[in-house]
């Protein structure tokens, strides 16, 4: 598997596979079957509220620890942020069946943010956590959190798509040494990205799926990317990029789909931030 090396030399697989909206119930054979495939990179958060099937199928895949990338993320937590902030972390692992994470990532970029970073800056000079970066952040919050602490994220994970490429964002992030990882690759489908004609064509072109052909545009670009799938099939299909390279001609085609629109919520927007800072997740 190709992969990034993270601002604190980590390697981080450059594709992975993600858990979000995945069924607890649906987890640990998905996960095991992702692993089966080849995936060595598994995306999970405690907002998912499905850590312990993750933890299930690693503990079943019986691949030794140091061949994975686990990756999980904090919720915003009360006062006192900073103990809560490890209260968390330790039942994410717990939650986990493991000593440690290979990413831990602020999920969302409200609350006492300042504090739950000092506590991770913590779990990461302790081991506990390789890496440690944030999910979700602007801009502005990113380069804040950057210039008013000692740890620089190593990895800012965002909604990135063909039709929102984040490339100026990507720029910044490079410039700073943090990596952009996507998620929501796909856009759900939003927005006909599957029918789209310019990626439906990029793909009959190399007789590969639409899917493959963003995966493959996501890895030229070096971002990383953890698509999501419960099929088997597609979780080959999606693993399968690495055979084939777009030309510049194809690069140029897809940026051109670029709309800077989000195909899901807004973080600005008042009503989500009241409602992402008020949920509050069942210990």
């Amino acid at each position: 598997m190709h992969a990034v090396t993270l601002n604190n030399g980590v390697e981080m697989p450059i594709l992975g596979f993600g858990v979000f909206q995945i069924a607890d119930d649906q987890t640990q054979q998905a996960v095991e079957a992702a692993l089966a495939a080849g995936y060595r990179s598994i995306d999970t958060a405690a907002a998912y509220g499905n850590e312990r099937a993750v933890g299930a199928a690693i503990a079943a895949s019986g691949i030794p620890r140091d061949q994975l990338f686990v990756t999980t993320k904090l919720w915003v937590q009360d006062a006192p942020a900073e103990a809560n902030t490890r209260r968390a972390f330790d039942a994410s692992l717990a939650h986990l069946g493991l000593d440690h994470v290979d990413l831990y990532l602020i999920h969302q970029p409200f609350g006492d943010y300042y504090a739950q970073w000092r506590a991770m800056q913590e779990l990461n000079r302790e081991g506990r956590a390789r890496a440690i970066g944030v999910s979700n952040f602007a801009p502005d919050q990113l380069l804040d959190l950057i210039i008013n602490n000692d740890i620089v994220p190593a990895v800012n994970q965002i909604e990135t798509h063909p039709f929102r490429q984040n490339v100026e964002y990507q720029e910044l992030m490079r410039a700073e040494g943090v990596q952009l990882e996507s998620w929501g690759p796909f856009a759900e489908g939003k927005n006909g990205l599957f029918s789209n004609e310019v990626l439906t064509a990029i793909g009959a072109a190399h007789d590969v799926s639409v899917a493959q052909v963003v995966l493959r545009w996501m890895i030229q670009r070096e971002i990383v990317v953890i698509p999501k799938s419960v099929d088997p099939g597609r979780m080959a299909q999606n693993i399968d990029v690495f055979g084939f390279e777009l030309t510049e001609d194809e690069m140029a085609r897809i940026a051109e789909l670029h709309t800077g629109q989000s195909q899901f919520f807004d973080h600005a927007d008042p009503e989500m931030v009241r409602w992402l800072s008020a949920r509050r997740l069942e210990s």
